[in-house]
């Protein structure tokens, strides 16, 4: 059964999202990251930028075959004709179809409101389907 883990009210979704992505290929995880192209664009440079001193592999779904099949994190626009991996970062503003074949879902949500009201939609889509739902307010994390 598939594990929907919410990261709510993050200062900088992007940026938490590549720390999300260095301790998931640390774990030995292969990781797809969904979202609009735009949003893609951005947090492929987040990845570049994210550290001096290593390099996050990753491609597009787009990128040669061999490619795609040897780098452990996977950026597309949508989950048609991808592989299965151990996890799936949701960076739109939808449920993803598709996104029950992936063991563990994970949500990033900032503590912008523009964001919140699609992600409340998500987690109520999430809860109808009786999947297993993990909350992590990271706002808790930095009051006092």
């Amino acid at each position: 059964m598939t594990q929907v883990a919410f990261h709510f009210n993050v200062e900088d979704r992007l940026h938490h999202s590549c720390r999300l992505v260095r301790k998931g290929i640390a774990a030995g995880s292969s990781l797809v990251v969904i979202g609009p192209g735009n949003v893609l664009d951005q947090f492929d440079r987040e990845l570049w930028a994210l550290s001096a001193t290593e390099f996050l592999p990753h491609c597009r779904a787009s990128d040669a075959e061999s490619l795609v099949h040897k780098s452990p994190v996977l950026l597309c626009e949508s989950l048609n004709g991808i592989a299965t991996r151990d996890v799936l970062v949701n960076l739109g503003q939808t449920v993803p179809g598709g996104f029950e074949a992936f063991p563990k879902v994970i949500e990033v949500v900032s503590t912008d409101e523009v964001e919140r009201g699609p992600a409340r939609l998500r987690w109520k889509h999430y809860a109808q389907t009786d999947l297993e739902l993990v909350k992590h307010d990271l706002g808790a994390r930095a009051a006092p």
